[in-house]
This record gives C-alpha cells, structure tokens and sequence, in this order.
C-alpha cells in the first residue's frame, strides 16, 4: 500500500444559493495527478444485489482506491452484494449521485452533507472518530522558508483550495478572508482548487502555491508517513474543531439495508478483522452521527455564503 493511501477518511455541505457557485466552470483547477476509474467488484446483472458507493477525493484518486479498498470488500462480504464504486472529483457531483438515486452510500465532507440534508433529505449514518474524538480542523500551511508567518502575509500570493464544498479546504480560510474584511480575488494574487487535500499539500510543497487550506488528519497522516513531502511545511492557523465528516446514505434505501449498513461500521472496532482495517485507516471506530453537532460549520458558512454575495 502507498504510504499516503493511508490519508483519513477524513478529511472524509447547506443552502441552494451556494450551489450554482460550486457547479461554475470558470473555476480555476490544477490537476497533479490523472484522476482513475474503479470498482471493487464487476458489475452484477440485478442491481439488488449490489450497493454503489460514492467516494468523492478526499486524496487524490488512485491513493483513494487503495485506502477504501479493503474497507469496502468486507462491508460486501458482511452484506452479501456486489460493491460498485463510483469515483468523483468534486463533491458536487457525488451529492448530485445521491440526490438522483444512483449511489446508495458515499463518503462526503461535512458542508455537503448539510447541503443534501437541507436539499433533498440526504441521511447522516455515521462519523468516524480519531483520538477518541469525532472532529477535526483546517490547517492553513505554508513552506518554512516562505517568510510567511500568519494568514495576513498571504495578501498578494497564490493560494491553493482544495474543493468549493471543503469545510476545511474552502470555507475555513474564506471565513479568515470575511474577517479581514476582504474576499479570494482582493486578496490573493491567484487562487486554485485540487480538488483533493493531498495535492493541495503537494502544490505548496511543490512551489505551485504559496499556501493552502488542508484536512488536519490528512496533512498529519502525510506527516507520519511521508514526511519527506512535508518536512519543509509548517501551519500558520489552525481552526476551531469541526465535528468530523460523516458516512451519509440516500433518502429512500431500505431501512433494512440502512440498519445493516449502519451496523456493519459501528461494529468494525469489536471484531479483529474490522480493528486491523481501523487501524491501517487510522480511526478508533465509528460512532452514530449527530445532526446538532454541525451547527458552527453550519454557521460560518451561511456567513460567508451570505458575504460573498453581497460582493
């Protein structure tokens, strides 16, 4: 397995007015890495029998197929189906999956599961916990010997995003920006998106850009296992904690399967098989999610929504 395939699934969503902006295709994008196709398992002749699961790019796609890889065989093996993967670089796209009934379960990040819930009824399953806690943070990273010391003295440099739904790879560093009492296109002198956290690390370590907004559990996972790409990185702000991205399933799946589902995570942590999968996805286990907990992303972004649209 590649050293970063091990990236959380962290890392692993409220109002229509925002949509259109993440959908615009005037979005300015940097791909690293070719994005890949996969799926776990050949299609099978009745759809019954298979459960198709959405990953949307926490990391870049081939690291992502490896990291969901064995997780998503023994859920397969536990429900007795097929699992189709349907891999998508945005996380627009997987909530438009969703939304239309052509994926049951996904991945996604905490503003897009507020955006589904809100929209169309999308339904919270369960979040993982790390360090005995279900939470998280945005790291704004820049290189050491950038003579950047704090957010501010970003003013004038070209800044990595990493998707226009990212709690922490978007709406964290737009809600420092709503503090400054500026916006993207007053401040930076560039902005871009990754599309995925890994290469958005990579873009600053790279010299593509001079900092960018990061998962906290991806940009230390990195550090612990290929701290050849990060040594030469530092954080200049960290936010406050976010509760953690959750495992969401449509509105509609059989409340059988849902419940089997559910169950199959909630008790990864209680057989020795699922402990050595949790263990090589650094996560303690899984736990219910809970709907209340996402209030303060839920706040920063209806402030940030509502600023930008006043600009």
């Amino acid at each position: 397995m590649p050293k970063t395939a091990k990236v959380l699934l962290f890392a692993l969503f409220i109002f229509s007015a925002f949509l259109s902006g993440c959908g615009q295709k005037d979005l300015p994008f940097v791909d690293l890495n070719k994005p890949g196709r996969y799926s776990a398992s050949s299609s099978a002749k009745n759809d019954e029998l298979v459960l198709k699961v959405a990953i949307s790019s926490m990391t870049s796609p081939s690291e992502s197929i490896v990291y969901y890889d064995e997780l998503l065989k023994n859920l397969g093996r536990e429900l007795g189906r097929k699992i189709k993967v349907i891999q998508k670089n945005s996380y627009f796209e997987v909530n438009d999956l969703l939304r239309t009934g052509q994926v049951d379960l996904a991945f996604i990040c905490t503003y897009s599961y507020l955006v589904g819930a809100k929209q169309f009824g999308l339904e919270l399953l369960v979040v993982p916990q790390v360090n005995g806690k279900p939470y998280y943070q945005s790291f704004v990273i820049v290189r050491n010997n950038s003579g950047i010391e704090k957010f501010s003295d970003l003013k004038g440099k070209i800044f990595a995003f990493t998707d226009p739904m990212s709690t922490t790879g978007y709406f964290y560093p737009q809600y420092l920006l709503l503090q400054n009492g500026t916006t993207d296109r007053e401040f930076f002198k560039k902005f871009f998106f990754t599309y995925s956290h890994d290469n958005a690390i990579k873009a600053v370590a790279k010299g593509i850009a001079d900092g960018a907004a990061v998962d906290s559990h991806v940009f230390l996972m990195m550090e612990k296992e290929n701290p050849g790409l990060t040594r030469n990185l530092k954080i200049i702000a960290r936010s406050p904690d976010y509760y953690a991205p959750p495992v969401v399933v449509r509105p509609g799946l059989p409340q059988d399967l849902k419940e089997k589902i559910k169950n199959y995570f909630l008790s990864l942590d209680k057989k020795p098989e699922g402990q050595i999968i949790l263990r090589k996805i650094g996560v303690d286990r899984f736990v219910p999610g809970e709907r209340e907990k996402y209030r303060s992303i839920e706040l920063m972004t209806q402030k940030v929504i509502t600023n930008n649209g006043r600009k």
